[in-house]
């Protein structure tokens, strides 16, 4: 059986790839470099350098590989830029998933895993939120994911796919330096950037109805959301024709935005720095923490890491990019 992993020369495609190899299975990498980098793959792991979007490219890419399962983790995922540019995130997100499932159902490929979001909830206003919380996007990045989903159900139940959609909360950390995230578009990486620039970190609003008046996240280290993959795909291995899985991954934890900013100054030895406090930023729920009991049900899995060694290995990334 061989997995293909698109999107897994990625930050978290390549830690993807990474845990399923350790845990045995055969992969290939379908990427088409956009963000991801050719030297993220492993060596011996084939890589097909192509864009969901070509029918031909997935068809040759499943035939010639063997292919007979696929984790979909490629797409657009910034929030802010699905909103400058929505029909580019619906073409690579929404367009590029039914392509992708019309060359796995002509090529008779029935097993998926999806990387969703906890973007489909939106606002909820719930202290945990579970799979069964309603969905209410309020990006087109959420909402292409949430239509990623509907589209996987429909397949699933006309085609007897066994599917599993994993909905991610804050994802951070890194299993090795080289592997950490480029990107400035999360907490952490964002107080490095002012740390770096000599200013202190930003907390944006501190009148919050949460113990300090700052946001609550549901921080989960990239390790952990990898094991879930492989987890995911060691279940739809064995799992019935149809089976259709919808799965948050989540610490079941929730940290602050002021709690995260010191833990990220005592790490980083800036324990002298005082966070400065921001207006609110529209849109930004006061706790967004996921429930995380259906996943350990389902697939008896759960968390290993915590916090602080997301921030020392996200630090230890970016030393290495920033030296």
């Amino acid at each position: 059986m061989t997995w293909m992993v698109t999107g897994g020369a990625g930050y978290i495609g390549a830690h993807v790839v990474r845990a399923m190899l350790a845990g045995g299975l055969s992969v290939v990498v379908y990427d088409d470099l956009s963000t991801g980098s050719a030297g993220s793959v492993p060596e011996g792991v084939p890589l097909v350098t192509a864009s969901v979007l070509d029918r031909e490219a997935l068809d040759a890419a499943i035939r010639d590989h063997t292919v007979t399962g696929v984790v979909h983790v490629a797409g657009k995922k910034q929030v802010g830029e699905s909103v400058e540019r929505p029909l580019h995130y619906y073409r690579e997100n929404v367009t590029g998933l039914e392509v992708l499932l019309e060359s796995m159902v002509a090529a008779g490929v029935d097993r998926l895993v999806f990387s969703s979001s906890a973007a489909v909830y939106g606002m909820p206003d719930v202290d945990l939120v579970t799979e069964d919380t309603p969905c209410a996007p309020m990006s087109p990045y959420g909402e292409t994911k949430l239509v990623g989903e509907w589209l996987i159900h429909a397949a699933a139940r006309a085609h007897g796919l066994r599917c599993a959609s994993l909905r991610y909360f804050n994802v951070a950390g890194a299993a090795s330096p080289e592997l950490a995230d480029a990107g400035v578009f999360n907490l952490i990486p964002m107080v490095f950037e002012r740390l770096e620039a000599g200013e202190a970190p930003r907390i944006f609003g501190d009148d919050y109805a949460t113990p300090d008046g700052t946001c609550v996240r549901d921080y989960i280290h990239v390790e952990d959301i990898a094991s879930a993959h492989l987890a995911a795909a060691r279940r739809l291995e064995d799992a019935a024709a149809g089976t259709d899985l919808t799965l948050n991954i989540g610490r079941g934890e929730g940290s602050s935005v002021r709690e995260m900013a010191e833990r990220i100054l005592k790490a980083t030895g800036h324990e002298d720095v005082v966070p400065e406090v921001a207006a609110r930023r529209p849109g930004d729920p006061a706790r967004v923490v996921a429930g995380a009991g259906r996943i350990r049900a389902e697939l008896g899995w759960s968390a290993r890491y915590g916090v602080d060694e997301m921030i020392e290995s996200a630090w230890q990334g970016w030393r290495l990019r920033h030296p």
